[in-house]
Parts: C-alpha cells; structure tokens; sequence
C-alpha cells in the first residue's frame, strides 16, 4: 500500500534530485563551452587579410641574369608576412616567411622563402658558391632550392607568385598582419 501511495505521488526525492543535479551540470556546460571553443577556435585579429602583396624589387624582372638572386622583405607599414606554398622539414605549406628570393637558374625564374627548411633561420646568398647558405646549422641549397648539404631535410619553400604591373614588381600571396 505505501508503495501505491509513492507512486501516486509522482515526483519523489530522489527523481527531484536527480533533474536539480542534471540542471546544474547542463548550466555549468553551457556556461563553460563557449569560452573554451574561442580558446580553441579563436577569430583572426582586426585588421589581418590574406591577398596578394606588391613588392618592389631592386632589380627588374628582365634584367636579372642566370645564376642571379634577389633578396626581397615582406613590407613593414602594414606588417605582412608571404605566404609559403609548400615546404617540408620545418616548413609546411600555409606557414609564414618574412622575406624571399627571386632566382633565375638555368632559364627558369623561381621565388623561394627566405626560411630554412631544418629550423626556420634566414638563409643568405653566397654568391661566390652560387649557393643559399644557412648561418646557424650549415645547411647549404642549390640555387634551384634543392639541398646541396644538409641537416636541412628538404628543399627551399616555394613562394606563390605573379608579375606586377612592371618588370620592377611582384605580387606574391601574403598575409597583412594588422599591427
């Protein structure tokens, strides 16, 4: 007979318990989800924008000879960072360079990123060796972007890149920073 009368009543301790326990835990997820998803997901900050940046070299596109590099920095005013089209070792597609080069080896005109492709140091043009040597492991690359003698495990990254509207400018896919 109590067990009848419990059964009438319909809304026990225990089934009170249980829905007040399972509120307070789905509060406290709903509080505590969305501050962990911009964590994990944050926004880009103001003001960045990927697009093509213009840069202006120091010797024009037709007058750079074979074997030639020239030295190139991404623009400072807005910061901007290029864009690496591909990579391996330290480097991976996607990641950022702050400056490259533009070669012509055996015909052809290439643009690498100025990263080294063990640790990301800035590689400099030897231009005795026709090489790209890095200063802090050794590395040394051919001026195609292979590399001649490591540690580096993989060529030179590749830039994406298009001819401006002279034979003095390149526009290469980049990044402004928005600081």
């Amino acid at each position: 007979m109590a067990d009848a009368a419990v059964r009438k009543r319909g809304f026990t301790r225990r089934t009170f318990l249980g829905w007040w326990i399972g509120s307070l835990m789905t509060a406290t997820i709903v509080t505590a989800l969305p501050p962990l998803l911009v964590f994990l997901w944050p926004a880009p900050p103001k003001g960045q924008r990927k697009g093509p940046l213009t840069i202006a070299l120091d010797t024009p596109m037709d007058q750079i000879t074979d074997g030639q590099a020239v030295k190139f920095s991404a623009p400072t005013s807005p910061n901007s960072a290029f864009i690496m089209a591909d990579g391996g070792g330290g480097n991976a597609a996607g990641d950022l360079a702050f400056g490259g080069f533009v070669v012509k080896n055996q015909g052809k005109i290439n643009v690498f990123a100025i990263n080294c492709s063990h640790l990301g140091c800035s590689i400099a043009l030897n231009e005795s060796a026709k090489t790209f040597d890095c200063p802090c492991h050794g590395s040394r690359f051919h001026l195609d972007g292979t590399v001649l003698r490591g540690p580096a495990p993989a060529p030179l990254s590749h830039l994406t890149w298009k001819q401006g509207s002279d034979a003095k400018t390149i526009q290469v896919d980049g990044l402004t920073l928005g600081f």
